[in-house]
């Protein structure tokens, strides 16, 4: 099959209006919000799972690969296509087909905007919990694909935690159907396999998700600290009340200069860090538990703690958090973000070794993260134009990535593998372990036709650590 003909083929399926493959118009395909780059030879634009799965067995046909696009805001390399593939991408897809509100279940598109899901069922007393700080722009088949978690995973967990079922087209066009529309089914989870399979294993394009209701109160605290230190002993001194807050985020200094940059959050100019902390529940409940937060906070160094109750205090107070990466912008054109996981009680040693890494390569380091579960985003800022800049930035993140395995903990928490970290596997991970992994995969893609080149390193093996669960190893 020619070029020319797998491409007709295309628009015989979906409309010639929906197959894009002029190099001018590709140039906005070929990224995410990784440093990698791929251009598509094309990306189709389906309206439906019958057109996605005659688009997919074309491609099979051709021994094209397909990799699934959401809106492009990954931050692993997840999005980007290998030399003469595909792009499946969802902008048609994007309807909340059905509101359940006495099962509290959606069911949707994988278009559909995370953001635009919680805004429509909050209409109805009901809310979509998971929320990436991407959440305005991110689609919830992106989300899928990722197990993407966010702010309010502490308390909530991350998608795969939430979503019940889905139609799922895989490698060969064939189409199934994973889960149920109950909390526990019986058999294999396939349902969660699939989640955070990062696109290798299917395309999902009808998903049935968990909503949950409002809470009757929700507070948030901003607590402000002199240091990074301080900030983290406030974090495990929280934990360690028994307290789980729905959500407990760190901004560091240099990213509160960014956002103070680009508008006024209201975060000092002076401090060192500050902690966001949120409470959710019965309004009893609130209040015993959000003094007992407000005290943990004071007695480890808070030199100001702030309290908002109401929506428009409370959005304020986020305003600098949710639009942190974006106001980066305001340092240097570029960052590279690592989404590494440590233990909470190694928080500030862990810090401490990522500004060695930042002292090492001259590179400014700006850490905006979820402390409440050690899930770190160092945010390694460059301007990609500078000869060299890639290479120098790839070598600091897989320094610090080091850092976090050496202190117990592993790669990524919610952004995927993808191709920013697939190299590293290793430092976690045995051929054994991964030769485990491929099993599933093939199970699901024989072919590996699905986003290949993703997860999985192409460079020699190499001695891992101990697994923490091995024999004679403690956690």
């Amino acid at each position: 099959m020619t070029t020319k003909q797998f491409l007709t083929g295309l628009q015989r399926i979906v409309g010639e209006e929906n197959v894009v493959f002029h190099p001018d118009d590709l140039l906005v395909f070929e990224y995410d919000g990784s440093v990698d780059r791929g251009l598509p030879q094309a990306v189709v634009f389906p309206a439906s799972t019958d057109e996605v799965s005659r688009v997919i067995a074309l491609a099979h046909r051709a021994g094209v690969p397909v990799v699934g696009r959401g809106t492009g805001t990954g931050l692993s390399g997840g999005a980007i296509t290998p030399p003469g593939g595909i792009q499946v991408a969802f902008p048609r897809m994007n309807h909340i087909l059905e509101v359940d509100t006495e099962n509290r279940i959606a069911f949707v598109e994988p278009g559909v905007i995370n953001l635009d899901l919680d805004t429509h069922v909050r209409k109805m007393g009901l809310r979509y919990a998971p929320d990436p700080s991407s959440q305005r722009a991110c689609s919830l088949g992106g989300n899928i694909a990722e197990n993407a978690g966010g702010p309010h995973c502490l308390a909530y967990g991350t998608t795969t935690n939430h979503v019940l079922g889905m139609e799922v087209v895989l490698e060969d066009g064939s189409v199934i159907n994973l889960g149920s529309l109950a909390r526990e089914t019986v058999g294999y989870d396939l349902r969660g396999v699939f989640t955070g399979s990062e696109g290798t294993f299917g395309i999902a394009t009808r998903i049935a998700v968990r909503l949950l209701p409002v809470p009757e109160s929700v507070r948030t605290f901003l607590g402000i600290f002199p240091d990074v230190e301080s900030a983290c002993t406030a974090v495990s001194a929280v934990i360690e009340h028994g307290i789980v807050p729905a959500a407990l985020e760190m901004i560091d200094a240099l990213t509160i200069q960014a956002v103070q940059n680009v508008s006024d959050a209201g975060y000092p100019d002076d401090a060192g860090a500050v902690l966001l902390i949120e409470l959710e529940g019965l309004q009893d409940e609130v209040d015993e538990i959000g003094g007992e937060v407000e005290a943990a906070l004071w007695e480890t160094g808070a030199t100001q703690v702030r309290t908002a109750e109401a929506a428009d205090e409370r959005e304020q107070l986020w305003v600098g958090r949710k639009g942190a990466l974006g106001a980066l912008g305001s340092i240097a054109p570029n960052y590279f973000l690592v989404d590494g996981v440590v233990p909470r009680t190694k928080l500030a040693q862990v810090l401490g070794q990522v500004a060695e890494v930042s002292r090492k390569y001259n590179i400014p380091i700006a850490n905006v993260f979820h402390a409440g579960d050690g899930n770190l985003h160092p945010c390694l800022l460059f301007d990609e134009r500078q000869p060299g800049a890639i290479q120098k930035i790839v070598e600091a993140g897989t320094e610090v990535l080091q850092v976090c395995v050496d202190a117990g903990g592993t790669l990524t928490g919610e952004h995927g593998v993808g191709l920013e970290k697939k190299e590293q596997m290793p430092l976690v991970f045995s051929d054994d372990d991964m030769a485990a992994m491929l099993l599933v995969r093939q199970a699901f893609a024989p072919d590996n036709s699905l986003n290949p080149g993703k997860i999985f390193p192409d460079g020699k093996s190499h001695t891992p650590r101990a697994h923490p669960f091995a024999p004679g190893m403690t956690v």
